[in-house]
């Protein structure tokens, strides 16, 4: 059977495109898409009904999805990354099986700020500025607060949710707290255009369980006749006649097999989508003619990889503040703008975390286990110019990609971190921190109540020593204008040089957003699928 779309992963973007395509609403009786699409939506990972997810998946805290090796399905445990130049490469944490990432992450629902998507357009990437996003991040939500708002939906898939003041944890009103008494305003709405200040997380969840997009999406579209859902099947490479993409070639129950469509999209992710062009010829000539993979477009495939850099603080707890196992691990961040190296608004963020024991600072040795009662404050830059390197390991689809993300390469960046990190010293100092436990700064000594002054030489060389990322990896196959040198893909998502191939996930985003990048991800594939419906 021949398709009229073949989607490979069905994570954050790949999910919301095979349900948005096989819908019948809104198509033109009687034209020839009356039926909806019909569409073969691919996974390397588990098929599952939303029922059938493991407790763990639906927690308001991941760390169990992210780290019990009962659960290593839903992961891809062999990946790593390099963090900077002087680290070694560790766990890349990402999502596999229906809703992708979505379905282990931290459920944060925060949207790129409008100067992230103006500086798209403005670049050359032509329909993708605040304006004509807004549509599409209204579609997806309904925000359980602010659905009335212009800014914001009320009828869309993901519900919107925001935890009241009662329900935050110790480190959540630790960072409040201090950050208020520093100056920073309140902003309820993170998600309002021009919002900096101390805010209430927006988390895609309802009555305190995670709304993937396997749940929000996939989950309705289960009973069309015009969706197929192939699971635990790994992509090969995409297929061609001439520059045409026709299929793809897939593994599934240790048997090779093509399928066939009009339309392929690679939806798998910043990761994996770039991986596949490499394997199927389309990316830097020299690195595939290296492998043995014959060239069929020259593109600088995985060249500008981005993810936000991270550092942080411990807090040993006090007895009365340590959350309860799976208590929600972050309620409470801080946007604001640095004003250093020409940055942008709201260019810095500081996040609390609940509860030690997820992805964010394993590779930093804190007393006891991984489950001693220890919160955490960080910074991170919400804009970064560095750029990193994905490349193929091997031909082989079996193995993993190799990640260097190369994070504080760039001297803003290093300015602008290490001006971060002096402000979370002075979080770390505020009563209210020494109030809830002992602060602490693994691998930075600065003696009894963190008093001592580091200079600017001791926090450039414990960020690059310890910074961490925060799993938002974008821009390997980034769109752009026609006369970017850069670009993999147009304005419309279409792969440079070629037909009937698109990617579409978050490895097209020129840059990494001011934001968690779950819900621009979301409002990308919405915003293609109304334009490949339209035809």
């Amino acid at each position: 059977m021949e398709h009229d779309v073949v989607i490979v992963g069905a994570g954050s973007a790949g999910a919301t495109l095979a349900a948005r395509l096989t819908e019948t609403a809104g198509l033109k009786a009687g034209g020839p898409k009356t039926g909806g699409l019909r569409v073969a939506l691919i996974e390397a990972g588990p098929d599952y009904r939303s029922h059938e997810a493991p407790e763990a998946m639906a927690l308001a805290n991941p760390a169990r999805i992210i780290i019990d090796p009962a659960h290593a399905d839903f992961r891809y445990d062999a990946l790593t990354a390099r963090r900077t130049r002087v680290q070694e490469p560790r766990t890349y944490w990402r999502g596999r099986g229906l809703g992708g990432s979505s379905a282990i992450n931290g459920q944060i629902a925060i949207r790129a700020v409008p100067e992230d998507l103006d500086d798209w357009a403005a670049a050359g990437c032509t329909g993708w500025s605040f304006a004509e996003a807004l549509p599409f991040f209204n579609r997806l939500e309904t925000d359980l607060r602010y659905g009335s708002a212009p800014h914001h939906g009320a009828d869309g898939p993901i519900p919107i949710y925001r935890a009241p003041l009662t329900a935050w944890g110790a480190m959540d009103r630790v960072l409040a707290e201090a950050a208020l008494d520093q100056g920073h305003g309140w902003a309820p709405d993170h998600n309002a255009p021009g919002a900096l200040g101390v805010s209430p997380y927006a988390i895609n969840s309802q009555g305190g369980r995670r709304v993937s997009t396997n749940d929000a999406y996939l989950e309705p579209a289960r009973g069309r006749n015009s969706l197929s859902i192939m699971g635990d099947a790994l992509v090969d490479r995409v297929l061609f006649e001439g520059t045409r993409a026709v299929g793809v070639r897939v593994r599934r129950g240790g048997v090779w097999q093509e399928v066939r469509g009009g339309l392929i999209i690679l939806a798998a992710g910043a990761v994996h989508s770039p991986a596949i062009l490499m394997r199927s010829g389309i990316g830097p000539a020299a690195d595939l003619a290296a492998l043995g993979i014959g060239l069929k477009q020259d593109l600088p495939v995985g060249q500008r990889f981005q993810d936000h850099p991270m550092a942080f603080m411990a807090v040993a707890l006090n007895e009365a503040h340590v959350p309860p196992p799976g208590f929600r691990h972050t309620n409470c961040c801080v946007r604001y703008s640095s004003g250093l190296a020409g940055a942008g608004p709201g260019d810095m963020m500081m996040v609390a975390m609940n509860r030690y024991g997820d992805s964010l600072g394993r590779h930093i040795s804190l007393p006891g286990t991984p489950e001693a009662p220890m919160g955490l404050i960080g910074v991170w830059l919400n804009q970064c110019l560095s750029r990193g390197r994905l490349s193929l390991a091997s031909a082989d689809p079996g193995v993993d990609p190799l990640i260097e993300q190369n994070m504080l390469d760039d001297p803003s960046d290093t300015l602008r971190l290490r001006d971060g990190i002096r402000r979370l010293i002075e979080v770390a100092r505020h009563p209210a921190a020494h109030a809830t436990g002992t602060p602490q700064t693994p691998g930075l000594d600065l003696g009894p109540d963190l008093a001592r002054d580091p200079t600017d030489a001791e926090i450039d060389a414990w960020a690059l020593a310890t910074a961490g990322d925060t799993q938002h990896a974008t821009s390997t196959c980034p769109m752009g204008g026609p006369d970017d040198p850069w670009a993999v893909v147009d304005a419309d998502c279409r792969v440079r040089g070629l037909d009937a191939l698109r990617v579409i996930d978050a490895s097209v985003m020129p840059s990494v957003p001011r934001a968690n990048t779950h819900l621009t991800t979301v409002m990308i594939a919405e915003a293609m699928a109304e334009r490949l419906r339209a035809g």
